[in-house]
């Protein structure tokens, strides 16, 4: 089964799966601070993560960007997908 997701190219169900499995401790943890994490493609292979601050966001709580870079990075290794970068409110 393939999945149209507009402004994502046609890709996988599975690889859809994939993605959202391999960030998704990453997601409960930032929810936990009060962050919603997303991701789209960029390109054919490569994943932009997106972090939103919520009303009661933790400001402390959220890691630099080479941090949360390495952090995502590492998380979709699992996946046929490489990170293209994160973007933080504010470009923390």
């Amino acid at each position: 089964m393939s999945v149209d997701l507009p402004g994502r190219n046609m890709m996988q169900a599975s690889d859809t799966a994939a993605i959202d499995k391999a960030l998704e401790n990453s997601q409960e943890m930032m929810a936990k601070d009060g962050y919603t994490l997303t991701w789209h493609l960029s390109g054919e292979d490569a994943v932009v993560v997106q972090v939103e601050a919520g009303p009661d966001a933790c400001a402390d709580c959220l890691s630099p960007t080479p941090v949360m870079e390495a952090i995502m990075g590492q998380a979709l290794s699992s996946t046929p997908y490489r990170l293209d970068h994160v973007v933080l409110p504010n470009e923390h």
